[in-house]
């Protein structure tokens, strides 16, 4: 009696559930970059508003000038009530802001003579350790983004509908270069 048959009906079994591993393999791993991509913009929007919550405490400190204050004020505030389509716009008008209010020459002197000295300088530190890390967030974020969408441009990805219906992540690009304190 030949058993042939039970070897190839074997193999072809092995072959789908392998093919069945390798699928799920990859829409697992699909999954987990798109988690990576939705916490790394959760943890840019918590250091954006970190950093407009700093350019307002600068702004309100009494350290500036009225009209200095007010434009940072301003931008501060309109980069934490963008709608998502103006955001990028108004988080790079306040990256801008902030620069044209602290890289003005002695500013750092000035503001550290005006407040008590400390006071003006936790707030300078406050705020260029908010800036550092939005570039360091937006860095984290567009590389999950970078992965994201490379991960979903392989074949197999396109044929099956392995990414259901997750839209394409967008990249976030802003100015984002910190002051100079």
């Amino acid at each position: 009696m030949s058993y042939d048959w039970i070897i190839d009906v074997l193999f072809w079994v092995a072959v789908v559930f392998l093919v069945a591993v390798y699928v799920s393999w990859r829409a697992t791993r699909l999954d987990r970059l798109h988690v990576r991509v939705e916490t790394a913009r959760a943890a840019l929007d918590a250091a954006l508003v970190r950093r407009a919550a700093a350019a307002l405490e600068l702004a309100a400190s009494r350290l500036l000038d009225p009209a200095t204050s007010l434009v940072l004020a301003t931008a501060a505030h309109e980069a934490r009530t963008a709608d998502a389509e103006g955001r990028e716009f108004a988080e790079s008008d306040l990256s801008r802001a902030l620069r044209a209010v602290v890289d003005q020459p002695e500013f750092v002197g000035t503001i550290t003579a005006r407040g008590t000295g400390a006071d003006g300088g936790e707030v300078l530190d406050e705020l260029s350790s908010a800036a550092a890390k939005v570039a360091y967030a937006r860095n984290f974020y567009n590389d999950a983004v970078s992965q994201a969408r490379a991960a979903r441009r392989k074949p197999l990805i396109r044929v099956l509908p392995l990414a259901g219906r997750a839209p394409l992540p967008d990249y976030f690009e802003i100015d984002d270069d910190p002051p100079a304190i």
